[in-house]
């Protein structure tokens, strides 16, 4: 499995950015997939993930409705829109992949992914 993750850049507070993560190597119907961050000498944590069965979604509780996890369904493809960003979101993004339908107490966690993208850098500037 591989996971191809694109889409960071640079922008300043308020603005947008989408990001996308491609899989490929295997069939998604009974996966999750997830997004997590670290910034700069912070551990890595979660910011949203998705059951690629039913698209039951969760976030993180920093998001407060300001990004947005979908699928693509026929491009094996996980998105990220971001919107409102701050310069406290400023960190390397990863998206994650389990081979499991993760349930509440595991979706969260890092363990819980099994393959792991090489990761995009999100920079928000104020």
């Amino acid at each position: 499995v591989q996971l191809q993750a694109s889409g960071g850049g640079s922008v300043q507070t308020g603005g947008s950015l989408r990001l996308s993560c491609v899989a490929s190597g295997r069939t998604l119907s009974t996966s999750t997939m997830g997004w997590f961050r670290q910034a700069p000498g912070k551990e890595r944590e979660f910011v949203a993930a998705i059951r690629w069965s039913g698209g039951s979604k969760f976030y993180g509780d920093f998001v407060k409705g300001r990004f947005t996890i979908s699928r693509d369904n026929a491009k094996n493809t996980v998105f990220l829109q971001m919107n409102s960003l701050k310069p406290e979101d400023t960190a390397v993004y990863y998206c994650a992949l389990s081979e499991r339908s993760l349930i509440l107490s595991t979706i969260k966690k890092e363990l819980s992914y099994d393959y792991w993208g090489q990761g995009t850098q999100v920079t928000v500037s104020s």
